[in-house]
């Protein structure tokens, strides 16, 4: 991990372990990342439920989701709005990924994904768009940070089919 001067902002970086948790989805059941190591995870940060960005890329995460199970990866959906926020999110719109809770933001600053953010020309604390490819060993393999949300899904589809072939391509 590295850790900014400040002291404040921790950021992991490609290869480091993947910090653990323990969350509720939308139905309330813990989910661990511990329980799901074996697999490869994509873990992806978003700001809050009903939102158009926000709806958007977890639709976008579930058209893709069969592709993505195929390649032996789960997806997830973390955000700091409540259990039912996500399940109210999750049945208005389809949404067929897990969608985690994290309302005092301790996963998302352990991943780097709470901080400073720019709106209008005015700064304010927020979650930041970033999507986390975990591999089955619980290591970070891909990042993406301040991620815009048209073709983002595309472009992790894309890494996964690579680390997907490439991990077949070593046994």
């Amino acid at each position: 991990m590295t850790e900014e001067s400040n002291g404040k902002e921790i950021a992991i970086g490609s290869g480091d372990p993947a910090p653990g948790f323990c969350l509720h989805d939308q139905d309330g059941k813990e989910v661990c990342l511990g329980d799901l190591l074996g697999r490869w995870i994509v873990l992806y940060f978003y700001p809050r439920d009903n939102t158009s960005g926000c709806t958007r890329e977890a639709l976008d995460f579930s058209s893709a989701i069969e592709e993505l199970r195929s390649l032996g990866a789960e997806v997830l959906g973390l955000s700091p709005d409540s259990t039912e926020s996500h399940r109210k999110f999750k049945d208005k719109h389809g949404i067929a990924v897990l969608l985690l809770s994290d309302p005092d933001r301790r996963v998302l600053q352990a991943y780097g994904a709470w901080g400073t953010k720019k709106m209008y020309g005015k700064e304010h604390q927020g979650v930041i768009r970033s999507t986390f490819i975990i591999d089955p060993a619980g290591r970070i393999a891909r990042i993406w940070r301040r991620v815009r949300v048209k073709g983002h899904v595309d472009e992790v589809l894309g890494e996964m089919r690579s680390l997907a072939a490439g991990e077949s391509g070593e046994g």
